[in-house]
């Protein structure tokens, strides 16, 4: 007959060894996850600039795909301009500022007013980078970070304008999270070809700028300023309409803008 004792024990030490097993494996698991994420860092960081610099070559026209991207990159001229004046800040360095890591410093940045916070911003930066490109020492394309809620999530992209400070040269999203075959058609070709040409502000100065629901007809009055919305993602296409008007607003690149089109920035 067995004893209790001893099988009690036996029982015990199985199960101490089992855990300790599992926790070991745990450990190392753990540890080769922790490894892989510290040594994988640089290169994604080096991945994560790469894209972003190929989106912006991509909106100012330059890109092209049997070129290095990062020598190609050095024609774009950036700066650090301040939203509430529209001026070039000359003491931050283009080259090292993050606007979404400034965005996180309450001593760097403010929350957009609930009244005006149409594109669910919450907090900017107070300063954003913009990029230029000349030709001839002149500038011919000005390129705005942007950044809106649609149905699902955030859209961040980039807005090409032709030297007035006006006219649509170009626009592409980098990342999102809208529906697959529907939201997506911002990333789409055909949908960013409609954009080009296209007006932001009337005589006025008046931003009329929006993606409208269903197709710009040619007769349309508004025509310059509308661009064709997609069947069942209207609320993607809002999402873009308001990210437009509150970073061409005041509280965005507006004063930036009317200090280009007086003449005032470089």
């Amino acid at each position: 007959m067995s004893d209790p004792v001893k099988d009690m024990g036996a029982k015990t030490e199985t199960i101490a060894r089992t855990l300790l097993v599992a926790f070991l494996v745990s450990l190392v698991c753990s540890s080769l996850v922790a490894s892989a994420a510290v040594l994988l860092k640089p290169r994604q960081v080096a991945n994560a600039l790469l894209d972003m610099r190929r989106n912006i070559l991509a909106v100012a026209g330059l890109l092209d795909p049997e070129g290095d991207v990062n020598e190609l990159y050095e024609s774009i001229e950036s700066h650090v301009v301040d939203f509430e004046t529209g001026a070039y800040v000359e003491d931050i360095d283009p080259g090292t500022f993050d606007p979404l890591e400034a965005a996180k410093d309450p001593e760097r940045s403010v929350a957009v007013p609930a009244g005006i916070d149409v594109a669910r911003v919450g907090r900017r930066a107070k300063q954003a980078l913009v990029y230029l490109v000349r030709q001839d020492g002149e500038v011919s394309r000005i390129i705005l970070p942007v950044s809106g809620y649609g149905l699902w999530s955030t859209m961040y992209g980039f807005l090409a304008l032709e030297a007035d400070g006006n006219t649509v040269a170009d626009i592409t999203f980098y990342a999102h999270g809208e529906t697959p075959g529907l939201g997506d058609f911002i990333v789409k070709p055909a949908w960013r070809a409609l954009w080009r040409d296209k007006r932001l502000f009337d005589e006025s100065g008046d931003l009329k700028i929006e993606v409208i629901k269903g197709r710009v007809l040619a007769h349309d009055p508004l025509a310059d300023y509308h661009v064709d919305g997609v069947s069942g993602a209207t609320l993607t296409g809002n999402g873009v309409t308001k990210m437009m008007q509150y970073w061409l607003g005041d509280h965005g690149y507006g004063p930036y803008l009317r200090n280009l089109q007086r003449g005032e920035s470089p």
